[in-house]
């Protein structure tokens, strides 16, 4: 969410600045229903004040006999209780279009964010490791999966496209590879561990921003309760709401948890395999962090995700996303972008935000800063992916893979394997 005093103040930097990520000059409309707004509030006080001060002259004027003025004060207070309720009403109005404009657009990216409009247009910061040179054809992990556990079909046959059943040594790396993330990042990367809800309220996916533009992207049940598509809502959101003590301050999060994307807009891609699926695990980061802290806390946890990859031994490269490919959200965003031999191309395993006050406005977030500063400020959040456990599961069979069709364990996930050090075809 907008601060609207900054829009007054800077219309036109407002404008400019979102129109890097496409956005058409708003800022006029909102400040036309902003003054609108502050208009009736002013005439609706004022209303009230003269009620209230026409109500207590009444009795003066009954007590001094002044039966005329008494007539006369008792119908200006009849008409004010008429009229006010309908400044009230209008007052709601306004004030409702004026939120929902803002609820709408996306967060202001930042200055160093270049200009772009898809994925196309992102910068490559820098890469880690080298991919791996193969005395065979190397095969995408949907060919070499079926015979060591990744079962499409049946899953396909339960619950539609977009779902797999993982079994026996196939399932025991799914979950190694999820342990042995969040291990990192509460240990090494000091994140404090949590088992958040997988289903939220209407409040919860507003404050993250999945509502009301993206609705269509999560999967809502009939009692109204929607499944998290990141552990990112049910763990930003558990400071809906709050005055923090500065002294609180960082506050970092983990969480490896069930998301649930309805993928609504990405018909026909990656319909092949673990890459898009309606149901997956995730390993998510959230920081909450004062103001000043949060370009430092980006990468921070930029690096809490690399690290990841490093121990994995997965060659990847680092992305800082252009302005039309971020999501609404986010102010700056980085990718990490993990190497898959059998597709020969880099693709997102890690996406890893700063929203700097955004999220915070809209859950009214905030923190009391010690010492002389009187009130309360805004925090700021950020999240990321620390990791998609599918993906890393698709790497690890593309790049681990072996000519007889097996894959080797990664020496880090070894001590999470019961002593399975390959995949061996069924």
């Amino acid at each position: 969410m907008h601060d609207i005093k900054y829009i007054r103040e800077n219309p036109e930097v407002f404008d400019a600045t979102l129109s890097k990520r496409g956005v058409e000059p708003v800022a006029q409309h909102l400040l036309a229903l902003d003054e609108e707004s502050r208009g009736l509030k002013t005439e609706l006080q004022n209303g009230q004040a003269r009620r209230n001060e026409a109500s207590k002259a009444i009795g003066k004027a009954k007590a001094q006999g002044d039966d005329e003025a008494a007539q006369a004060l008792m119908a200006e207070v009849a008409e004010l209780k008429s009229k006010l309720p309908e400044l009230e009403e209008k007052e709601r109005d306004v004030s409702g279009r004026l939120q929902d404009v803002l609820a709408a657009l996306p967060n202001l990216p930042t200055e160093d964010v270049p200009l772009g409009e898809d994925e196309e247009d992102n910068v490559e910061i820098e890469r880690w490791g080298s991919p791996r040179e193969f005395d065979f054809e190397p095969k995408d992990h949907s060919d070499i999966g079926p015979a060591l556990g990744l079962d499409f079909e049946t899953a396909a046959e339960m619950s539609g496209a977009r779902f797999a059943f993982l079994r026996g040594q196939m399932a025991r790396l799914q979950r190694a590879i999820g342990q042995y993330m969040l291990d990192q990042q509460t240990t090494v990367n000091g994140f404090q561990e949590c088992a958040p809800p997988v289903m939220v309220r209407d409040q919860a996916m507003f404050g993250t921003g999945q509502l009301p533009k993206f609705s269509e992207d999560s999967f809502q049940t009939t009692e109204g309760h929607w499944l998290i598509p990141t552990a990112e809502v049910s763990l930003t959101n558990s400071v809906n709401g709050q005055i923090l003590d500065e002294s609180r301050l960082p506050i970092r999060l983990t969480a490896l948890t069930l998301c649930f994307r309805s993928e609504a807009g990405s018909a026909g891609r990656d319909t092949k395999g673990l890459i898009r699926q309606h149901q997956f695990e995730k390993v998510e980061m959230v920081a909450i962090v004062h103001p000043d802290d949060s370009d430092a806390e980006h990468e921070r946890m930029t690096q809490a995700a690399e690290s990841i990859l490093k121990g994995l031994e997965l060659p990847y490269r680092k992305m800082l996303l252009c302005a039309g490919d971020m999501g609404a959200t986010a102010r700056k965003t980085f990718d990490l972008e993990v190497w898959l031999p059998g597709q020969n191309t880099y693709r997102e395993i890690s996406s890893v935000s700063n929203c700097g006050d955004f999220q915070a406005r809209r859950m009214n977030a905030r923190f009391r800063p010690e010492g002389e500063e009187k009130g309360t400020r805004f925090v700021h959040t950020l999240n990321g992916s620390g990791l998609a456990v599918g993906r890393t599961l698709v790497a690890v069979l593309e790049n681990y893979q072996q000519a007889d069709g097996s894959v080797s364990i990664p020496s880090a996930l070894l001590p999470y394997m019961g002593g399975i050090e390959k995949l061996e075809p069924a």
